[in-house]
């Protein structure tokens, strides 16, 4: 096992914490902390061990999930194994210093490094890793921070950041099936007034792919729900509220939009906050995304559990809730020529029939 003597977490040019092996750690700016990192400075043996299982788990979610189509030739193209411990896997995101492109936090041990000569958002990342990402083809990689973007991609389904023209494009694949679902998912939810990635056609090797635009940069990061849940339990905050007050706009509108194009899917990694890196506070929820599992449980006009909600609700509920508190906020008519499926265009019109009686 690599070993190490102390990390300090970096938020970009500051030094936010510390922590060494034994598990003593200090606090620099608690303000910029990681929303899912929680260390105390405290030289007892259970507060000690409690930060390294922290800090290890930290490390670990900068890490690509193993049940990710291709997640392991992506790992073993950069010699790393399939870590199955959090300790194992952070230890791979450790060796690309934690960096990712959902955010400015990274790693250093010990040395001064520069981070306008190690982020993702201002040096070349390796085009050749997109083989790996969305094919599967082994390759060998030797510079690992290179492709860190890939590695700490969330999902299961296939997919790969690719620069052009100075920014960033994500490329998502699955099957045609489910990138065809995105990009109809993605028109339908244009004709509604909602921050949103727009997702495009595009092609790579010869498969279909859903092309967006990244969201983040040096000047704004994302922070999944499911990390600040975590900070949420530790300052003792009502998410519910904290959100409603924050952007209840936003979270109305992402249930509304998910129960007219039937996106099951929309999980606690699959919506959060978008955060000012200068302060690291929240603005507002960031810009919904991921439809390619749309048009599921589209068989009833009740649609799935919701799963964005403090009490159990179905989606119809949780949209019918949105609109009595938003609007529907249609800004045009969907064309039936948009589905190619007539029992998806006859649901998609039952359930848009069921959101506008509830409108004030």
């Amino acid at each position: 096992m690599y070993s190490w003597k102390q990390y300090h977490i970096m938020h970009g040019r500051d030094k936010v914490a510390e922590i060494q092996k034994n598990g003593l750690c200090r606090i620099y700016i608690q303000k910029k902390m990681p929303y899912n990192l929680y260390l105390e400075e405290g030289d007892d043996l259970d507060t000690r061990v409690q930060n390294l299982d922290n800090f290890y788990y930290w490390c670990a979610s900068r890490l690509l999930t193993l049940d990710r189509i291709y997640a392991k030739e992506i790992l073993n193209s950069i010699g790393a194994g399939q870590a199955n411990t959090d300790r194992q896997r952070a230890m791979t995101a450790l060796s690309y210093h934690c960096l990712s492109l959902r955010d400015i936090y990274w790693t250093e041990e010990g040395e001064r490094q520069d981070f306008s000569q190690i982020n993702l958002y201002e040096n070349h990342l390796s085009d050749a890793f997109v083989d790996v990402s969305l094919r599967g083809k082994q390759m060998t990689i030797q510079n690992s921070h290179l492709i860190a973007d890939d590695l700490a991609t969330h999902g299961c389904y296939p997919k790969a950041w690719i620069r052009r023209e100075g920014t960033f494009y994500l490329l998502k694949d699955g099957g045609k099936e489910l990138v065809q679902a995105e990009l109809l998912a993605s028109k339908i939810c244009q004709c509604f007034r909602c921050r949103q990635v727009i997702y495009e056609e595009g092609e790579y090797d010869g498969q279909p792919v859903s092309v967006s635009r990244i969201i983040t940069s040096l000047e704004k990061s994302i922070v999944p729900m499911e990390y600040f849940m975590i900070y949420a339990a530790n300052e003792e905050i009502d998410w519910m509220q904290y959100v409603l007050e924050l952007d209840a706009y936003s979270y109305h509108m992402m249930n509304i939009l998910d129960y007219l194009i039937g996106n099951t899917d929309r999980h606690w990694g699959n919506w959060g906050l978008l955060v000012d890196n200068q302060t690291n506070v929240p603005v507002r929820l960031y810009d919904l995304m991921d439809f390619n599992k749309a048009f599921q449980a589209y068989d009833t006009t009740d649609g799935a559990n919701c799963l964005t909600t403090q009490r159990k609700m179905t989606q119809r509920e949780a949209a019918v809730e949105g609109v009595k508190a938003v609007g529907l906020n249609q800004l045009r008519e969907i064309p039936e020529v948009w589905f190619e499926a007539p029992d998806l265009w006859g649901m998609f019109c039952k359930r848009m029939e069921i959101l506008k009686s509830h409108q004030l």
